[in-house]
């Protein structure tokens, strides 16, 4: 089809203007290594409160520092345990164990305090409590009526209302509600999510909250029924969220990779069009979303899958921040996702054949390339702009 000149420069300026608008506030990545050391293979608890810098740790320092001052990220998700920071002899609510407390509160000062980034908190539990020993799938779901073991949405509120209450003189934390909720009535993680927002914002913690929704929270099925049950839709519930500062954005993890798992080396689904049905749901509903995980394998298709799924964020305001999993002071020579042989994203590492690791091939050839400097937020509370 022929077009015409004037159709062409309108076009341009169309496209200016929607790349204009587009703001990335937050880009960087996860700190995974607090929720280590718990998995059973034959269902027992292993781990609980477990041994710090032994059996689970939240960042290492020096790392950090690379992210910091030489890469120039400034958004760092740090992950915890619920049942280290509320102990199973009390349970879930306002009660925590302060040793463990002051080790997380520790890494997140480093980040914030001494760093000047953001850091987002993720109790990384998949909206259970008790039993995190076979993750995802083990523990009660929390608010779970028909289950006697389980943590109430009431409880669940206690605790957000102590955590924020902790952190609210810093400015630099975001709040993550609970990673990757699944398997669970669509309406109970709303429910969950309103009490955690109603819980935070009681103490007069005024940060920016991320609010996940079903079927591992993932942006290609948020308007569509996921799990077993068939539960209903994200898009069915969340719009209907009240924050009364609206500081509340949608938290997404979208992997490129089969079957959406981020366990398989290639990537084979495309971002841009995964996500644009949420993207419809984000503009009819003026909401806001972060991808707080997705990953690549260590290849050329990978690095362009990733190119490809930032470069549509960055053209779509509906968007303020991502983070790619996973960096972490405790994997080693292995691998957070997408392959056995990518490695993680932890600076100084080799992957399991004594290769770079992804730091040196994921991070340096699809990440570093596509980090917005110059629309990142690098001080004030954290927020939607």
């Amino acid at each position: 089809m022929m077009v015409s000149s004037f159709s062409k420069t309108l076009l341009h300026a169309l496209l200016t203007a929607s790349l204009a608008s587009a703001k990335i506030l937050y880009a960087g990545v996860n700190e995974s290594g607090g929720e280590f050391g718990v998995f059973s293979s034959n269902g027992t608890i292993m781990g609980l409160p477990g041994r710090f810098g032994v059996d689970f740790d939240f960042i290492n320092q020096t790392t950090v520092d690379i992210f910091a001052d030489q890469e120039n990220i400034n958004f760092f998700r740090v992950t915890f345990l619920l049942e280290r920071m509320c102990p199973l002899e009390t349970g879930l609510g306002a009660t925590f164990n302060e040793t463990h407390f002051s080790e997380y509160e520790a890494a997140v000062n480093h980040i914030t305090v001494d760093k000047g980034a953001y850091a987002l908190l993720d109790p990384h539990n998949y909206m259970r409590y008790n039993d995190p020993s076979a993750q995802p799938n083990s523990g009660s779901v929390i608010g779970n009526t028909s289950d006697p073991a389980a943590a109430t949405t009431e409880q669940f509120q206690e605790f957000w209302a102590e955590l924020a209450s902790r952190f609210v003189d810093n400015p630099m934390v975001v709040f993550g509600i609970n990673n990757e909720p699944h398997d669970m009535p669509t309406q109970l993680i709303f429910e969950n999510n309103q009490a955690a927002i109603n819980g935070i914002r009681s103490v007069g913690a005024d940060q920016l909250i991320l609010a996940p929704g079903n079927g591992f929270t993932g942006g290609h099925s948020w308007t569509q029924t996921t799990g077993a049950a068939g539960d209903a839709p994200s898009s069915d519930f969340m719009n209907m969220l009240v924050d009364p500062l609206n500081n509340t954005a949608i938290d997404i993890h979208e992997y490129l990779d089969e079957d959406f798992s981020g366990s398989h080396a290639n990537c084979t689904q495309p971002g841009p069009s995964n996500l644009a049905d949420l993207t419809t749901w984000l503009q009819e509903n003026n909401l806001k979303a972060v991808i707080s995980e997705f990953g690549g394998g260590n290849n050329q298709n990978c690095f362009n899958f990733i190119t490809d799924m930032l470069t549509f964020l960055e053209a779509n305001d509906e968007y303020i921040g991502w983070s790619i999993w996973a960096a972490g002071p405790l994997w080693g020579t292995g691998s957070p996702c997408c392959g056995a042989d990518t490695g993680s994203l932890e600076p100084g590492q080799v992957n399991d054949l004594g290769q770079p690791d992804a730091f040196n091939t994921v991070w340096a050839q699809a990440i570093r390339p596509n980090i917005p400097f110059d629309t990142l937020k690098r001080s004030g509370t954290s927020g939607l702009s």
